[in-house]
């Protein structure tokens, strides 16, 4: 059987994993306290939690009996970083539009 690599870029892409790394990243639950938190059911809400610790985003610390899931928030850096590339791309493409707006209003002839 393939194994199945799991990065950040997949954690991301569902929106109730995006949700639940907003929960952690306020504080630390248990597994119940984040459960509650969705209308779906708690297996849902575990294969949830398995893909988001594959992808190191969320850490399970055991206290007793009690699994508590904690956000890891660093490999989001590469999310971020890689989103910047863009940021950066359409940020001089705009600039550049802004000037040449600019300097194509100033070479237009006035109107008599």
């Amino acid at each position: 059987m393939k194994e199945l690599r799991r990065d950040v870029y997949q954690a991301i892409s569902d929106p109730v994993r995006r949700e639940i790394i907003t929960l952690l990243a306020e504080k630390p639950r248990n597994l119940n306290a984040v459960a509650n938190e969705f209308p779906i059911s708690r297996p849902a809400i575990s294969k949830h939690i398995k893909i988001l610790t594959e992808c190191g985003l969320i850490h399970i610390r055991v206290e007793g009996r009690e699994r508590f899931c904690e956000a890891k928030l660093e490999s989001l850096g590469e999310v971020s970083e890689w989103t910047n590339q863009f940021k950066r791309f359409w940020t001089n493409k705009l600039n550049a539009l802004e000037m040449h707006l600019k300097n194509a209003g100033k070479s237009k002839p006035k109107k008599k």
